[in-house]
């Protein structure tokens, strides 16, 4: 069956209003997508609004997910619509692990600085945010994403997954050479290690933004290889 339906996962700090140049790229290639708004305040609420997408869609599915939202498609990619799997500079922990455990043993990312409030909830540190986040937009662009970053529960990142859907599901990963979130090192060994089709292009954190062409593609061919 032909695959035209796409589910795209924003991650933390960011709501979904960021693939806007994905989605439109997408529905004038007669893809129908649908941006899943996470409330960023657990694993499971993430996933239950993902699942929540999911049961609304009206075949096979591509399920794409940015940093965050990357544990989140992990997780609720077991979901018997989803036919593949996108990371965008995305976390890919297997069943047992958690977010945080994929840190382990890379380098640190100094330009990359979550505050944490008493309530548990974390911003990006506003001096640092476009350096960290988002360092090829426009100051303009930075600061809006800034000044409109949607706060993580920090107790997300030490929940353990149930599901690993790229152990049955085809994945595509797309990295960003100069994202400054992530060790480089990090997001190549998650892609290999899930046996993902990598393609690498020039850009921040925020590729699903500044890279919305090269993304919105390998969400096309994605929908063309996970055809079932």
């Amino acid at each position: 069956m032909e695959i035209r339906n796409v589910v795209l996962v924003h991650g933390a700090f960011a709501d979904g209003s960021g693939w806007r140049g994905v989605h439109d790229r997408l529905t004038a290639r007669g893809f129908r997508v649908t941006i899943v708004q996470n409330p960023l305040t657990s694993l499971a609420d993430d996933v239950a609004a993902t699942t929540r997408v999911l049961d609304r869609q009206d075949g096979p599915v591509i399920l794409v997910g940015h940093s965050w939202g990357g544990t989140v498609i992990t997780e609720a990619g077991v979901h018997p619509k989803v036919a593949g799997l996108v990371y965008v500079s995305a976390l890919a922990p297997d069943a047992g692990e958690t977010t945080a455990q994929q840190y382990e043993g890379f380098a640190p990312t100094p330009d990359f600085v979550i505050d944490v409030g008493a309530d548990g909830f974390g911003f990006l540190d506003p001096e640092l945010f476009k350096a960290g986040f988002a360092a090829d937009t426009t100051d303009a662009d930075a600061a809006f994403l800034r000044d409109s970053q949607v706060p993580v529960d920090m107790s997300v990142f030490g929940t353990a997954l149930t599901n690993a859907a790229w152990r049955t599901r085809p994945s595509w990963a797309v990295i960003a050479t100069e994202d400054r979130a992530f060790d480089q090192a990090m997001l190549r060994h998650m892609a290999k290690r899930i046996g993902a089709t990598v393609t690498e292009v020039p850009g921040s954190h925020a590729l699903f933004i500044t890279q919305a062409a090269v993304v919105a593609e390998i969400i096309a061919e994605a929908a063309a290889g996970s055809v079932r």
